[in-house]
């Protein structure tokens, strides 16, 4: 795969105006904590939010501003993340890194028209950059990290924030011996390495539920990885009973946040097809749900259409 490259200063083709002249007084803590004197600090990983998001434009004049548009119910987000948090420490408070949960924040999800997630831009000078989609490896985000960078200096933003408040890798908790060796699998691209690890932490404890979430996320992946969205989609409308054709396209769907779409697609199917034939699509839908989490509100409406299909 060739290394994703920022895009041109998208003038016109994101709209935040509304963002910027919001009252700070209304506004959450966002990119700066209290410092001594009354003066804000700015932070180098902080979240972001629709009502402070005038505060992180006005950062973005000073130093590059990377954005993480990600969900809880992203597996390709909770891989992304962590890489995108270190190298925004490695980078020496050059960058900061600005993170947006699109379900709490639809104003800012729709202003960068983030139609799949995990999705990565930056702000230069309050001008939104376009970086890449879904989960990059470490290397080639370190890339385009130098390459905004660059873009940034042609734009007079130059500065740096001090590093104080960078994230520690000795305060965070140490993750169980298999769950590493699962993050270590899918940080070198071997999800079925990784599903092996969520397995055997599964068999040493059935009630381990980020094994288990973990387990259906890399399932997930290892499937859409080499998958083609347009051929995809062709041979789906092509097959409306076909369950292969059906099952690439929700995953597809799925990995890239389009979540109802997915839900929708298999219940579609699961209503279309014989009785004795549905078992394999409630086991993919089960699958799905327990990826994007039983409290989320869309698997909640989808637990009830197929209740209601059942019965």
């Amino acid at each position: 795969m060739s290394t994703p490259a920022p895009g041109a200063v998208m003038r016109g083709a994101i709209d935040l105006s509304s963002l910027r002249s919001r009252p700070d007084a209304a506004a959450p803590a966002g990119p700066g904590t209290p410092a001594a004197g009354g003066a804000s600090a700015p932070r180098l990983v902080f979240d972001a939010t629709d009502a402070d998001f005038g505060q992180v434009l006005e950062l973005s004049k000073t130093v590059p501003v990377v954005v993480d548009l990600w969900a809880e119910w992203c597996g390709p987000c909770k891989q992304l993340s962590p890489v995108l948090e270190k190298l925004i420490a490695e980078f020496a408070g050059r960058l900061v890194l600005a993170k947006v949960d699109v379900d709490a924040n639809p104003q800012l999800a729709q202003s960068f028209r983030a139609q799949s997630i995990p999705l990565v831009v930056a702000l230069v000078a309050g001008q939104p950059v376009q970086l890449f989609t879904g989960a990059v490896p470490e290397q080639q985000v370190r890339e385009v990290f130098h390459q905004l960078l660059e873009l940034a200096a042609n734009h007079g933003v130059t500065g740096t924030v001090p590093q104080g408040d960078a994230p520690s890798d000795a305060a965070e908790p140490a993750l169980p011996p298999l769950h590493q060796e699962a993050f270590d699998a899918i940080e070198r691209g071997d999800y079925d390495a990784a599903a092996v690890a969520y397995e055997k932490a599964l068999a040493e404890n059935p009630r381990d539920e980020d094994a288990r979430a973990g387990f259906g996320q890399v399932r997930l992946l290892a499937r859409v990885q080499h998958l083609d969205l347009a051929a995809a989609r062709a041979a789906a409308a092509a097959a409306p009973t076909d369950v292969t054709a059906q099952f690439d396209v929700a995953d597809l769907d799925l990995a890239g946040g389009h979540v109802e779409d997915a839900f929708d697609r298999l219940l579609d199917l699961f209503a279309a097809l014989p009785s004795a034939d549905r078992a394999p699509v409630r086991e993919r839908l089960l699958e799905q749900f327990g990826i994007v989490g039983d409290g989320d509100p869309r698997v909640i409406r989808a637990r009830g259409r197929l209740a209601s299909l059942l019965f």
